[in-house]
């Protein structure tokens, strides 16, 4: 069985403030984050929307990209989120439980 590996923007409404995370196991990393346990910053602004995700079939590859992401202009952000998701639908309400 092949691991893969998972970039994704949560937020909390469309507009409003964008994490970006890596993960091998996106269910539960997004019921991490839904629980207050995934990272202090996702906890503080209540940021747990996934919006948008990519799929990586390494760790090297998954962590360029979250760097490359996080390093860009807020709507070039906008722009990649929209592309998949242009309602800004959680994603994620049906990969946790």
């Amino acid at each position: 069985m092949q691991k893969c590996y998972w970039v994704y923007i949560l937020t909390r409404r469309k507009g409003g403030t964008l994490y970006t995370g890596v993960t091998n196991d996106l269910p539960r990393r997004l019921f991490e984050h839904s629980s207050g346990t995934g990272s202090p910053f996702t906890n503080c602004y209540s940021v747990k929307r996934l919006v948008w995700f990519e799929e990586h079939a390494t760790a090297p590859h998954a962590i360029a990209r979250e760097k490359a992401i996080k390093s860009w202009q807020r709507k070039w952000k906008i722009d990649l989120i929209e592309a998949m998701n242009p309602d800004w639908f959680d994603l994620g309400r049906h990969l946790i439980s």
